[in-house]
């Protein structure tokens, strides 16, 4: 896993690829109520959280692709990009969790996980490091995760499509699991040759 820089072609803050990034923030807490509604005894919205959570994984497609044919990549853009996937993967565990729907062993893996990174950020920080951009093995194991998490928020009832929903959902759940945890192993291997190196030039 190599830091993969991508050439800042803008300081602009308000272009295309940037607002539809935030509009993914806007529609992370309206997705956690949608979806937690009826814990608190309001109706059973899953068909819009399906819908906010799917328009989401679009901008997420459009705003990089955007960005690069635009020439509109700005370090506001790769800061909301990956925020945005990391709210979106919180909120959904949560609200899944809460629900019943996923496992709690399951929830503690992807949040260790992203614990260790953070760890991981801070180190990289301290000698000076930016963090390194998402690669395609993180998008890949981002988009599993959130191809998962609305396969198995579908299979919450009873019937052919939710049973359905079930199978596909937990494959993806663990394709995305597994390679979440192999992207994060390659970035701590990442540090350690950077730490040794600066501690080597020193």
């Amino acid at each position: 896993m190599e830091v993969q820089e991508t050439r800042i072609q803008t300081d602009r803050v308000l272009t295309i690829p940037n607002i539809l990034s935030m509009a993914r923030l806007v529609g992370v807490p309206v997705f956690l109520w949608l979806i937690l509604w009826p814990e608190f005894g309001g109706p059973k919205s899953d068909g819009w959280a399906l819908l906010v959570l799917a328009l989401s994984g679009v901008s997420d497609y459009l705003d990089g692709k955007l960005a690069r044919r635009w020439n509109q990549v700005s370090s506001l853009g790769r800061l909301l990009d990956p925020a945005a996937d990391r709210l979106y993967i919180l909120s959904t565990l949560v609200g899944l969790t809460w629900r019943g729907i996923l496992p709690l062993w399951l929830t503690a893996a992807l949040l260790v996980r992203d614990a260790v990174l953070l760890v991981m950020v801070g180190i990289l920080r301290r000698y000076g490091y930016p963090p390194p951009q998402v690669n395609f093995l993180g998008k890949a194991a981002t988009f599993n995760l959130m191809y998962a998490f609305p396969l198995l928020l579908l299979s919450d009832g009873s019937g052919w499509i939710p049973s359905l929903a079930a199978i596909f959902g937990w494959a993806f759940a663990g394709w995305g699991t597994t390679l979440y945890w192999w992207a994060g192993v390659l970035y701590v291997v990442q540090v350690r040759r950077l730490v040794r190196a600066d501690a080597m030039a020193d």
